[in-house]
């Protein structure tokens, strides 16, 4: 039979002050008598050899001296007995005290627990005055409410996840309905249209599954010695078209090498998502900058933009899924999560993306950095 906590540690404290008082009643039993007849033979002195209470002197007390020493052994005993008895009392009552005030805030945490586990993440403990146990209701505080962040994103994701997929499946419900009922004619451009929004739905799904495998971890690396100065520089040379067509000028920055070890088609993909989203923020006669430096220990590509910028409170959340930037011009139909897959590729690799804006109206600029081969 498993004997619960506070039996355990009534047990103890019982045990604690039973031994106390019996090692306190045998010393005291022991030493108290002789101390007694020592005390009694300096203050009488010694007399014709004699003790004061009749025996040879250094002998066994008799006569008057017997009768006393009987006396102050019986009273001493009783005292012992009384003063052991007083003290386990209040011992007693002490371990119960200091037993209970134990057990309140594990039994509150443990009843927090419960409720996190079914889910009322709302609940929470009351921090003792106890520095570990306030440390432990602290954690425990701290749990819940990650959580409760935690779930509230996840609903939040199947909401946005609908709200993405239900654009261009509405689209594509449309177009079925129009040719099923002869108002659209089976040709190209309709059938190219209704191809488009199975590409975005594609899309979505595969960018999806990128982010749930990014983080969780599962991303499929490959690591090798690479230079990612000249990933930045294909990677723009891939993207130049477009910014011809957009009348927006492109530079690139960099000729020296950045030695470092990463997967290149990971990189290149952060590196495209970036540039990418640099030129949808920028307007026609703007310009991007894609500058790679070495800045110890880290190799850092910065694209930095002429665009619509950033406000202090977007510079974080540009990274979360399916945040918009409020007011920020849409060139493409991506997910909204490439910027979130892109940092967890980044940090798969040790390193991070960033953002940095002077405000609205001012640019923005997004650092991919990456540990620097050997640094």
């Amino acid at each position: 039979m498993t004997v619960r906590l506070p039996v355990r540690l009534f047990i103890s404290y019982a045990l604690v002050i039973g031994v106390g008082s019996v090692v306190a009643y045998v010393t005291i039993r022991l030493l108290a008598p002789t101390f007694f007849d020592n005390e009694m033979t300096m203050m009488g002195g010694f007399r014709g050899g004699m003790s004061p209470f009749g025996g040879p002197s250094g002998g066994p007390p008799s006569g008057p001296s017997a009768d006393v020493r009987s006396a102050f052994l019986s009273a001493l005993t009783t005292a012992l007995m009384f003063g052991t008895l007083a003290s386990v009392i209040a011992a007693a009552l002490a371990a119960v005290f200091v037993t209970r005030r134990l057990i309140r805030p594990l039994n509150a945490v443990r009843t927090a627990t419960r409720l996190i586990a079914a889910g009322r993440y709302e609940a929470s403990v009351p921090v003792p005055r106890e520095p570990e146990l306030a440390g432990i209701a602290g954690d425990v505080n701290t749990l819940a409410a990650r959580l409760a962040d935690t779930e509230t994103r996840r609903t939040r994701l199947l909401g946005e996840v609908a709200h993405e997929m239900r654009t261009p499946l509405t689209a594509l419900e449309g177009y079925v309905e129009g040719l099923i009922d002869g108002v659209f004619a089976p040709e190209p451009e309709v059938l190219g249209a209704a191809s488009d929004e199975l590409r975005r739905l594609r899309r979505l799904a595969d960018d999806l599954s990128a982010l749930s495998r990014a983080e969780e971890r599962r991303l499929d690396l490959h690591f090798a010695d690479t230079d990612l100065a000249d990933l930045a520089r294909k990677a723009a040379g891939r993207l130049a078209p477009q910014f011809s067509d957009g009348n927006v000028t492109l530079v690139v920055q960099g000729n020296g090498p950045l030695p470092v070890k990463a997967d290149q088609d990971r990189i290149t993909q952060v590196l495209t998502n970036i540039i990418g989203n640099a030129l949808a923020a920028t307007q026609a006669d703007g310009s991007v900058t894609v500058a790679a430096r070495a800045k110890a220990p880290l190799a850092q590509v910065v694209v930095t933009d002429s665009g619509v910028g950033l406000a202090e409170a977007d510079l974080e959340r540009v990274f979360e899924r399916f945040y918009r930037v409020p007011g920020r011009p849409r060139r493409s139909a991506g997910s909204g999560i490439g910027l979130t897959i892109a940092r967890n590729i980044a940090r798969a690799h040790g390193g991070d993306v960033t953002a940095a804006s002077a405000g609205p109206g001012h640019g923005a600029a997004f650092t991919l950095s990456l540990p620097l081969r050997g640094g």
